[in-house]
């Protein structure tokens, strides 16, 4: 486990940030929160100042700026005012998280995704590989990667008795 002020790429739900309805969707049918509730961008840092105005490293999501015009590509992660709470990786920093975002840029041409802390409204970020399975077959996500595993949903089967989130919070 990391530690620090958000999910910085080892326990997070990621998603494609070009896709306009991504931010509904992750908001509405994964965390189970409202949905004007904005995502941060992780980028590629050595590609950021191409994005972003800002020509620093942001590892830990703390700092705001805004998405360059010819560049909001990325409307799950630009806010209403332009503007994204940022976090860069360099593969010095976290190799796989690096390693991933550069190959979904190598078959996208975008080197920004969606990302936000593993767990649902309500609840803490996940801890342990129960904790992750539980909230990936609790939740509307596609896949679950753990290490090199990668489960996806349509193969299992649905949890019996288990929480409903859509009873558990009213969304709107």
């Amino acid at each position: 486990m990391e530690f620090g002020p958000q999910a910085l790429g080892n326990r997070s739900i990621l998603a494609d940030a070009r896709n306009p309805e991504n931010k509904d969707k992750v908001n509405l049918k994964i965390k189970f929160r409202e949905s004007f509730r904005p995502f941060a961008p992780t980028v590629l840092q050595d590609k950021c100042s191409e994005y972003f105005e800002l020509n620093c490293p942001s590892p830990y999501m703390l700092l705001v700026a805004q998405v360059k015009e010819d560049k909001r590509i990325i409307p799950s992660v630009t806010h209403v005012d332009g503007s994204a709470r940022i976090q860069t990786v360099s593969r010095r920093e976290n190799e796989l998280f690096y390693d991933l975002i550069k190959e979904f840029e190598n078959q996208t041409g975008c080197p920004v995704i969606i990302n936000t802390s593993f767990n649902v409204r309500g609840e803490p970020i996940v801890c342990t590989p129960q904790d992750a399975f539980l909230c990936f077959m609790r939740t509307n996500m596609d896949y679950l990667v753990m290490g090199n595993f990668l489960i996806e949903k349509q193969e299992k089967k649905l949890l019996d008795k288990d929480i409903d989130w859509l009873r558990e919070f009213e969304l709107d």
